[in-house]
């Protein structure tokens, strides 16, 4: 879920041409010699990656590889420190800036593990949402309550989520794929240039996971959605067709090529890369 923004009189500096990324397309997100670290441990060692506005880039990797790294970075999500290197969306530096402000860039990160928001329904998560990237002075948000509400079903309705629950605090008494699918409605919703999905096929019963892959490929052409997906398994791209797939071993991209090589590793596994016979990447 994309984060909501600070109160007014946070005293947080503006971004110049600070937009929404839906507005348009023909973005780029390049990622340039990326190090990060977590736990006190460097995890990612110089990451290069560059996505452009309707393309699906999929990351695969082992276990420990920085994959989830990786996509926590790309948001700025606490926990995870870039010590080097370079991430920008259309040219402007997110490293340093904070998630609300990446969100509000054209970011959005679809949690491995989306959590519970008690007292906060999803609909009221959503407006503000919306507002904060089209109104940053924090006006009114200029959009119809109804309209909100209709699009919330209509994206239910794509992917076979129950309207039951979208009167429900955020992601309460949800099962881990009913949490997923709620991410991709949010998704659906909010319209991000960019979508950083971490293992969003985790979780997910073939029926869902097809539905939430195909929402996923059609607003890579509705509105250019740029996608790097986070996955451990080929199942995904059966139903999501990726431009590119990166191999991520070791915090380092070790591989890239076409689909054929997330089929190659159905086959082969992660063994036929000298780093993926060590340590997992710390």
């Amino acid at each position: 879920m994309t984060p909501l923004r600070p109160s007014a009189g946070s005293g947080a500096a503006e971004l110049p041409g600070d937009a929404g990324g839906a507005k348009g397309v023909g973005h780029v997100l390049a990622v340039t010699g990326l190090h990060a670290e977590a736990g006190g441990h460097e995890i990612l060692h110089g990451v290069d990656l560059e996505v452009r506005s309707g393309e699906v880039h999929v990351v695969m990797g082992p276990n420990g590889s920085g994959k989830s790294t990786l996509a926590h970075a790309l948001m700025g999500r606490p926990g995870t420190t870039v010590t080097a290197g370079s991430i920008a969306l259309d040219g402007a530096e997110l490293v340093g800036m904070s998630p609300w402000r990446r969100a509000r860039a054209g970011l959005f990160l679809a949690l491995q593990q989306p959590i519970e928001v008690p007292g906060v329904r999803l609909s009221a998560a959503l407006a503000e949402a919306r507002s904060a990237v089209d109104d940053p002075a924090g006006g009114d948000d200029g959009h119809d309550r109804d309209d909100l509400e209709r699009r919330m079903r209509q994206e239910a309705s794509a992917i076979g989520f129950d309207e039951r629950f979208l009167a429900r605090p955020l992601n309460v008494d949800l099962s881990g794929g009913e949490r997923k699918r709620n991410e991709v409605l949010q998704l659906g919703v909010l319209r991000p240039a960019f979508a950083v999905l971490d293992e969003i096929d985790s979780g997910l019963d073939v029926d869902a996971l097809g539905a939430v892959a195909r929402r996923i490929e059609r607003a890579t052409a509705e509105w250019g959605l740029g996608v790097v997906a986070v996955t451990h398994f080929h199942r995904l791209l059966v139903e999501l067709r990726a431009d590119r797939v990166h191999v991520l071993v070791g915090g380092r991209i070790v591989a890239s090529g076409g689909p054929e090589l997330a089929t190659q590793l159905e086959e082969t596994g992660y063994t036929s890369y000298p780093l993926a016979r060590g340590a997992p990447a710390t």
